[in-house]
């Protein structure tokens, strides 16, 4: 990224342009400059929205970037894009941007509702400002109805849908503006996009002082030079955003002032039903998302009644698979979930749930002994919460209660528990599902290496899941199955011991110094193959098993002990000792012998695979390749923390890591480096994810500026800010 602009903030919300008598708080604003991208964020008590200005840059890829606007709402996963060319037909001579007003500054709220009016329908309410264009311009594609179908366009071969396009009409109005509408598939609800000249002087746009004009052509909307007033609205029912006071705890509120860019998009992303997983690309639930986050941000987390952690949890249970106990991966709303009912020749607006993941149903005990068992207040609350009924969101979950579900899941870990814990072979691991490619957090292409067994579910998630199933059926949570507090751990134990065996991979010194270059040589990289500070025989643990092309063990070197770190305090002291020994070999290490990088802590290094297919599928340009995620540098530093912390239990269970100086300074030498490498990455830190390029050393470069890999047809732009990646407002370096 190369760079964060200024960010604005008024604490609490506001309410509509021109009546102030709904809300009694400003609103809350943000600005985020990311070039080519640039994101504001508006919110108060009618309406929460994210807009995001695209202009290309002198060196932007113009096959890729282009000037676009887009307006994203939470309400319904909903959003309105508008993408634009020069008249000139000059591909990188049209700039846009959104500049301050009278209007805003430089967003304002937009409600039809009048205050003090009685209303059955739902308002219209959206944002407005002025976009500026420096060259006349012509308006190449709108899409109106849901941030679903944007991503389909942008992410996914340029994806059109007939029935969604074809409802937009575009009319020019009496004053001058022109206006893009459609309504929804569910014949109720409208998306409005209009554009009306603007001078700053004389608001009229029917005025002679405008700056420009906006004609229609032929169905064609073109724009002359100058300034223009966009509004866009959706008359959708909105969400109920926690404001950060809500967010946080009372002990946490100082955060507020201390980080007021970071905790005011965590408000953006918090709502009372449950919290979003990013902005702009996935302003909806997703499980692993939501659950991932709240375990790393418990600390500073609001707890009790409407609290944050049980919007969480609520979100969880009410999406349950109440067939199987499965956890709803992400959940499909608004229009996208009417279109996706029709293609099953469904007429329903009812929202859906994937779930094809694998990894998501066993964040969901781990959180709940978290809270309902470790925290005071949360102890307190389970025999109330536990009693909610569900259904509200998940019809199908009607006449269940949140307990009751939260019981059918742990049934259905334990029953997939119970053949590895019995007999320790490979085939009684846990596998993706038939049919699907992705099953963990990894969930693109190449991710796993198309592998059939992933190893964070496996080492780390399964075995964190039974110890926490024990714990709160030692608790009385699980109604009718007490005996899981010794059957869980029971299960636990093996799942710990005899999981790591099948990933184990040691490539011999003098092997992994030629395997360093000759991947060096195939992926075309310049710098350094740092060959010198492989000063041991290298080992890692396999990505997944069953790969592509017939790969028994996908061997890239990976993050994912980072799980294993945070989640288990394992007791077998060989197998710790191995694993935080490798860990901090490859933590200290720079790519491509290890995944340390100036510009962070890379989540996969291909470097050691013996086939050419590695440099090929794990690039700079994959999701999950050469790349660098925030959260799993937040999971590692806590990770390694808690390890380390061990060493100074007062009951004597002291790991033997903690006695051996060369292993434990190892560890402690690749928590300090580690930590150096975030806090020289602080800028990027609450972006989802980043890459580079390498040009004298590691520079940061944005994924959407790079080639996708091979076989992927279109690229991955990434969110501005992300959920996760806000997880260091309660992560932080310690004195070790």
């Amino acid at each position: 990224m190369k760079q964060v602009l200024l960010f604005s903030l008024l604490v609490g919300f506001k309410t509509v342009n021109g009546d102030t008598s709904s809300c009694s708080a400003p609103p809350a604003t943000l600005a985020l400059s990311d070039p080519p991208y640039n994101n504001y964020f508006y919110s108060d008590c009618n309406v929460a929205a994210q807009v995001v200005v695209t202009s290309p840059l002198a060196d932007s890829d113009l096959t890729v970037i282009g000037p676009r606007l887009i307006v994203a709402w939470p309400a319904g996963n909903s959003g309105a894009c508008a993408f634009f060319a020069p008249q000139s037909g000059v591909n990188g001579t049209l700039a846009i941007e959104l500049v301050n007003s009278t209007v805003g500054t430089p967003l304002a709220a937009v409600n039809s509702s009048q205050a003090g009016v009685e209303t059955t329908t739902t308002p219209a309410v959206g944002v407005s400002g002025v976009l500026r264009f420096n060259a006349s311009a012509v308006l190449t594609l709108p899409i109106l109805g849901s941030v679903r179908t944007i991503r389909d366009f942008v992410e996914g071969a340029s994806i059109l849908r007939p029935e969604i396009q074809d409802a937009i009409t575009v009319s020019t109005l009496a004053d001058g503006s022109v206006a893009l509408q459609r309504l929804w598939l569910d014949n109720v609800t409208t998306s409005t996009l209009s554009f009306a000249p603007w001078n700053e002087n004389n608001r009229s746009s029917s005025s002679s002082s405008a700056s420009g004009s906006v004609t229609l052509n032929n169905q064609t909307v073109q724009f002359e030079q100058g300034d223009y007033l966009f509004s866009a609205t959706i008359d959708y029912p909105q969400l109920t955003q926690l404001t950060p006071a809500q967010d946080l705890n009372d002990n946490s509120s100082d955060l507020i002032v201390q980080y007021p860019d970071q905790t005011t998009a965590l408000s953006f992303l918090s709502y009372s039903e449950k919290l979003l997983a990013g902005a702009w690309r996935f302003l909806t639930y997703f499980g692993r998302d939501s659950m991932i986050s709240a375990l790393l941000l418990e600390p500073v987390l609001s707890y009790g009644n409407g609290s944050a952690i049980e919007a969480v949890i609520g979100a969880v249970l009410e999406r349950i698979d109440r067939t199987d106990g499965s956890v709803c991966h992400e959940e499909t709303i608004g229009d996208y979930a009417t279109w996706t009912n029709l293609q099953n020749n469904i007429i329903s607006t009812a929202m859906s749930c994937s779930y094809g993941m694998i990894d998501t149903d066993y964040y969901l005990p781990v959180l709940m002994q978290k809270y309902f068992v470790d925290n005071h207040v949360g102890k307190t609350r389970f025999s109330v919460f536990s009693k909610i009924s569900a259904g509200s969101i998940d019809s199908a979950n009607l006449n269940l209660t949140y307990g009751q579900l939260a019981l059918i899941n742990g049934e259905k870990i334990m029953r997939l528990a119970a053949p590895f814990a019995s007999n320790q072979t490979k085939e009684n691991l846990v596998h993706l599902k038939d049919g699907q490619i992705v099953g963990q957090w990894r969930d693109s292409t190449y991710g796993i290496g198309g592998g059939r067994i992933p190893f964070d579910v496996n080492t780390a998630l399964m075995p964190a899941a039974l110890r926490s199933i024990a714990v709160l059926a030692r608790n009385g949570i699980y109604a009718n199955h007490s005996n899981w507090g010794e059957l869980a751990d029971n299960y636990a134990q093996v799942w710990e011991d005899s999981t790591l065996q099948f990933f184990e991979v040691t490539v011999p010194q003098a092997e992994a110094r030629q395997r360093v270059v000759s991947y060096s040589a195939s992926s075309n990289f310049t710098g350094p193959n740092q060959t010198t500070t492989i000063d041991e025989d290298v080992r890692f643990y396999a990505l997944s098993l069953d790969g592509y092309d017939d790969l028994a063990q996908v061997q890239v070197m990976h993050t994912d002990d980072c799980f294993r770190h945070l989640l288990l305090n394992t007791t077998n002291q060989t197998q710790l000792s191995t694993l935080l020994n490798a860990t901090a070999n490859n933590l200290r290490r720079t790519f491509p012998a290890g995944l340390l990088t100036d510009v962070g802590m890379l989540i996969a290094n291909p470097a050691y695979g013996p086939d050419p297919v590695y440099a090929q599928n794990w690039t700079t340009g994959a999701y999950h390749g050469t790349v660098v995620w925030s959260w799993q540098m937040a999971m590692m530093a806590k990770g390694l923390e808690l390890q380390l912390s061990r060493c100074n239990d007062s009951n004597a269970n002291v790991p033997d890591f903690c006695q051996d100086p060369f292993i434990y300074n190892n560890v402690r030498s690749a928590y300090n480096t580690l930590w150096d490498s975030i806090e020289a990455n602080t800028a990027e830190l609450s972006t989802e994810m980043w890459s580079w390029v390498y040009d004298g050393g590691f520079q940061v470069e944005q994924l959407a500026e790079l080639p996708p890999p091979p076989g992927v047809s279109g690229q991955t732009e990434s969110d501005i800010r992300q959920l996760w990646s806000l997880t260091f407002l309660a992560v932080s370096r310690l004195a070790v």
